[in-house]
């Protein structure tokens, strides 16, 4: 409602201002997100609390819905203490007359939930949120996804801490705070989790994606980088039914089952059929500066025709979405700062918040996107819907949906008032901001002062037989086609290679037995395995996705 005040002045008039505030009742006002509310409603919080067991046995003055809306306000306002963040929660509340808790009481209802209700609130959470037809969110049929980790997010430097973590050592001494891995599976269109595993350093990547591969389907399109190359991971990311669209190491050269009209050739990995794709890119600035780079790209798309293979090579570009993902998390929301919590319990508990308040901002803002067709969601500022959401909080805004459904709140109208320009090909580089010598980085890139506009991308496509000439594996492999039905004896093998004897030879077929390109059939003797048989004739689905038509 607003009252207008008439005084003598038109210069001094006045106007009141009054608002409506719809929040749960009684002790449980405190318990809201502001307008996130709608995307963690208190059903969910609910049901999450009943199904972990978490839920209160007696009411008092912090219930556990209260405690996990506090838990993910934490996660909102990383700069300020429990005091300060309750105060947020109940600032727009001031007549309710609500008793305000001490510090303690906010630890001990932190350490009554523990981590487990938040983490399954995120799972709930988690996982695509945009629609098929949005721009920028798939590749054909399939929806792209990546996997990645970040290994930044610091712990306090604190003995219980490091007790879990660790520190990392260098040759110079060690860090100064122990380091969390987190590795996500992300859609790049969105820049949304479908979920997120995390803990010490000291564990591999791979070893903390493995535990994601679950969420993989035949609906999606994995982009890989090459720290994700290994040769059972693809082997149990192409099991899941996904597509992969991985970079290779450099130094890996798959063997060359056969060669394809456009330069690029299949293999095998592990049993997986894969086309493998040699490119050079080079990119041109708004100063004249060229820069270049191989990329070896292996994808399960193994009809080149269906799937050209310059459409493949600008498509993997999407995969640096995550790392905007991560940006997001790391330092726009957290902020660079050190984790609050001292404990393997309390880390667990605010790292699940603050994946869940990241998925449900992600959430609400897919939904401002889709209200305008055709808005790619690129164009969509991860900085204005947090900072909303923010105000909503202190206002305690918009916390249930209006009688107008079909109307946006307020952080969609802020996300679509302040929509970012469309993608503009840039160029950055890739810095380390800490590096242990000052000589760290590469000369190429201390050429490149910031961002730098590109004005010109050139792909070419090497073929295979132009980059890297035939080794003894891949002549060996053409030596035993010629009569692919026969064992042949590691002699013969080295009369055919023109080897003076076979005793070197002996060590690289038992290399080639481990990689099924060959098996031993006897002492000394081994024979091309049915995939590698003929590259004229290659497995069922091989020669399906060549002809373009459908297995059997």
């Amino acid at each position: 409602m607003i009252v207008l005040r008439s005084p003598l002045s038109h210069r001094s008039r006045t106007v009141v201002l009054s608002r409506a505030v719809t929040v749960a009742e009684g002790i449980f006002a405190p318990g809201h997100l502001g307008e996130l509310t709608r995307q963690i409603p208190f059903e969910l919080v609910d049901d999450v609390l009943e199904r972990t067991r978490t839920t209160q046995r007696r009411l008092r003055l912090l219930p556990s819905r209260v405690g996990v809306y506090f838990t993910l306000a934490l996660a909102l306002f990383p700069m300020l203490g429990h005091a300060r963040v309750c105060d947020k929660l109940v600032a727009g509340l001031d007549g309710l007359s609500l008793r305000r808790p001490s510090e303690k009481a906010l630890r001990d209802v932190r350490r009554r939930l523990g981590p487990a209700p938040i983490k399954l609130l995120f799972d709930t959470l988690a996982g695509p949120v945009a629609r098929p037809n949005v721009p920028g969110v798939r590749y054909r049929r399939w929806r792209t996804v990546a996997f990645d980790g970040c290994s930044s997010t610091k712990a306090p430097d604190r003995p219980r801490a490091v007790a879990w973590l660790g520190k990392i050592k260098h040759r110079f001494g060690q860090e100064g705070y122990p380091m969390l891995r987190i590795v996500a599976l992300c859609e790049t269109g969105t820049r949304s989790l479908l979920g997120a595993v995390f803990g010490p350093v000291d564990v591999s990547e791979n070893a903390y994606a493995e535990q994601l591969l679950p969420l993989l389907d035949d609906g999606m399109l994995l982009l890989n980088d090459r720290g994700f190359d290994a040769d059972d991971f693809i082997a149990k990311a192409a099991a899941t039914g996904a597509q992969l669209l991985v970079r290779l190491k450099g130094r890996r050269t798959p063997a060359r089952q056969a060669c394809l009209p456009d330069g690029t050739y299949l293999t095998r990995i592990n049993g997986v059929a894969l086309r493998i794709i040699d490119a050079h890119i080079s990119v041109t600035t708004a100063k004249g500066l060229q820069i270049g780079g191989d990329y070896r790209l292996a994808t399960t798309l193994t009809d080149h025709r269906r799937y050209p293979a310059h459409e493949l090579i600008a498509l993997y570009h999407e995969r640096w979405e995550i790392e905007s993902a991560f940006y997001s998390l790391r330092h726009t929301l957290l902020q660079g700062l050190v984790l609050r919590s001292q404990d393997a319990y309390g880390i667990e508990q605010e790292i699940w918040a603050q994946l869940t308040l990241y998925q449900a901002l992600r959430r609400a803002m897919a939904e401002a996107v889709e209200s305008v067709p055709g808005t790619d969601p690129d164009r969509a500022a991860f900085t204005i819907a947090l900072e909303t959401a923010r105000d909503q909080v202190v206002t305690a805004d918009g916390i249930l949906p209006t009688t107008l459904e079909s109307t946006p709140g307020r952080i969609a109208r802020a996300v679509l008032t302040n929509l970012l320009p469309p993608r503009r090909p840039r160029i950055s580089p890739r810095r380390v901001k800490c590096p242990i010598s000052r000589y760290a980085a590469p000369p190429a890139q201390r050429l490149i002062d910031g961002a730098a506009p590109i004005t010109n991308i050139t792909i070419t496509v090497l073929p295979a037989s132009t980059l890297h000439p035939d080794g003894r594996r891949d002549r060996t492999l053409q030596l035993m086609r010629t009569d692919p039905h026969r064992p042949w004896t590691a002699r013969e093998i080295a009369a055919g290679l023109g080897l003076t004897h076979h005793r070197g030879l002996t060590a690289e077929l038992s290399r080639w037995v481990k990689e099924n390109m060959i098996s031993r059939t006897a002492p000394g003797t081994y024979a091309l395995t049915h995939e590698w048989t003929h590259p004229d004739q290659p497995t069922a689905t091989v020669q399906a996705e060549l002809t373009g038509q459908s297995a059997p």
